[in-house]
């Protein structure tokens, strides 16, 4: 079976034109991998690499990797097929230190380019409008204005976002597909770690020697903004540290449930990272 679907050539077109070519090609290809993918002939780093190496084909002039820096090996991955490849980093404003250096480190040794994506207003802007530590009253909305709605922005310039999501983090992962229309900001997604387990995720880092955040190391393996994360005790959900205390697990940018076909903004429950 060929690793890699067939390819498009970009036209000039109209927005609705262009949804509907990048929603057909989104299809196409997650059928393709599901398949790959079912047949269990590729472990997971081979079933990464068949998947981007397609994206790369396709999307090489206008594709996007988000990075949380909880480790490096998303950005390291992809950049060997699409060299100097952008990396959005979801400046929000409230980032542990660790993850500032992490974020440091993977643009000073790996081929890519960073772009701190930035909310419209800083944290003491947005405190003096919604009140102070919005995150501890409404994460929801602070999740909206810090993450969900400067990505939208950012995404507007890209046709494809490639993104770390594994189905191992959680039951609203379980179902992740390899590639996915992104019905929220109108393009294809693509999660070629969908498959990786964390020990996978370890041991390539170690292997490539790749900048890691240390909070990996002290009990998070889900790292967000600081006012928002806790340590997990063992034998708890990856995620179960995010958003203590609140029915909510993710953020709003990989809505739960989604399928090639079924990605919507209304889910109500989403995340970053």
């Amino acid at each position: 079976m060929s690793t890699e679907p067939q390819t498009e050539t970009r036209t000039t077109e109209t927005a609705e034109e262009r949804a509907s070519r990048l929603r057909q090609l989104a299809e196409r290809a997650s059928a393709h991998f599901a398949e790959l993918d079912a047949t269990g002939d590729l472990p997971p780093y081979l079933l990464s690499e068949a998947v981007l190496s397609w994206a790369a084909t396709q999307f090489a002039d206008s594709l996007a990797v988000a990075c949380s820096m909880a480790d490096a090996v998303l950005p390291h991955v992809v950049a060997q097929h699409v060299p100097g490849v952008d990396v959005l980093f979801l400046e929000t404003g409230y980032h542990f230190p660790e993850t500032i250096q992490t974020r440091d480190k993977v643009a000073d040794s790996l081929d890519v380019t960073i772009v701190d994506v930035l909310p419209e207003r800083t944290v003491a802007e947005q405190d003096a409008e919604h009140g102070p530590r919005l995150h501890d009253r409404d994460p929801g909305l602070c999740c909206a204005l810090r993450k969900i709605e400067p990505l939208r922005r950012t995404l507007a310039g890209y046709d494809a976002w490639v993104t770390g999501v594994r189905r191992e983090e959680g039951p609203t992962r379980a179902d992740t597909p390899l590639v996915t229309y992104d019905e929220s900001f109108g393009l294809v997604k693509i999660n070629p770690l969908a498959t990786w387990s964390f020990d996978d995720l370890l041991s390539f880092s170690e292997r490539e020697l790749l900048p890691v955040n240390p909070l990996l190391g002290q009990g998070y393996p889900s790292i967000g903004c600081a006012p928002c994360t806790r340590p997990v005790a063992p034998g708890e959900d990856p995620r179960a540290g995010r958003w203590a205390g609140f029915a909510k697990t993710e953020c709003g940018l990989h809505p739960a449930g989604s399928t090639a076909a079924d990605t919507t903004p209304d889910s109500t429950t989403t995340e970053e990272s």
